[in-house]
């Protein structure tokens, strides 16, 4: 009798969790496409697009936040080599947090892909331990969905993926006043790591930027606003190719290779 009652009360949690997770999913955009356009800034230039940006954009409903991800590659880092050898196509695959991720917090795996200069993301959110196991093919993924489909066979082709680098960053995000898909976000103290690869642990590792510099990122789903496109020309703010995984693995990750096979 015990049994049965507590098999009862497992499966009511299994379906309550479950609803949960669809009401959090159904509030949550995970699908996206769109154009992003990457600017390295100084000081000066990011206050003067703050302040061209008063009018017209606000912060978004995160504000300002401490951005964990997890990068997976295989073996011989055959995702982040082919990225930086700016294929018409490519992809990747991350989990990341908002904040320190406890085993039972919330965290997102995205499968990232780029086709000429078109951005698509498709994102999951998963609860991190449940992330771990099933990229690490301890599980099943506990959603059946298309996303899910298609992390599950990205990860099935390349048959050796896991973490390989911590990266961190904390990012101011601002979305248009009209409603519109406009969107600005400025990352400041990238670092990166290939120690303790988990995101319920604090944010430190190599910095990835200059001492002083600004990502600046545009996103949208068709042209950049006339104004925003004033001020650029204005400071002389000229767009940059920039991958915070690639400049990592080019700048940090690759020479240490490199190093570690001179002393073997």
């Amino acid at each position: 009798m015990l049994a049965h009652t507590g098999a009862r009360k497992a499966a009511a949690a299994r379906k309550e969790a479950f609803a949960e997770r669809k009401q959090r999913m159904m509030a949550i955009q995970t699908v996206f496409q769109r154009y992003e356009m990457k600017y390295l800034l100084t000081p000066d230039q990011k206050e003067a697009v703050l302040r061209a940006m008063q009018p017209y954009m606000e912060p978004d409903r995160y504000g300002r936040t401490s951005i964990r991800n997890l990068y997976y590659d295989t073996d011989n880092y055959r995702l982040i080599r082919r990225s930086i050898e700016r294929p018409v196509y490519k992809e990747k695959l991350r989990v990341r947090s908002y904040g320190r991720a406890e085993p039972d917090g919330v965290v997102f795996a995205e499968l990232k892909k780029k086709y000429k200069h078109t951005v698509y993301k498709r994102r999951l959110l998963l609860r991190a331990q449940e992330a771990a196991d099933w990229l690490a093919g301890r599980r099943s993924c506990p959603v059946r969905t298309q996303i899910a489909a298609e992390i599950d066979y990205f990860v099935s082709y390349y048959e050796t993926l896991h973490p390989v680098v911590f990266l961190s960053y904390e990012r101011e995000a601002f979305a248009a006043k009209d409603g519109g898909v406009f969107r600005v976000t400025f990352d400041e103290n990238i670092l990166c790591r290939q120690e303790e690869l988990t995101l319920d642990s604090e944010a430190y590792g190599a910095p990835v930027l200059e001492p002083g510099l600004v990502l600046m990122e545009l996103k949208c789903a068709g042209g950049i606003p006339l104004w925003m496109t004033h001020t650029l020309s204005g400071e002389r703010i000229y767009k940059t190719s920039f991958s915070k995984y690639g400049t990592a693995y080019q700048n940090i990750l690759f020479p240490a290779q490199k190093e570690a096979v001179v002393y073997a």
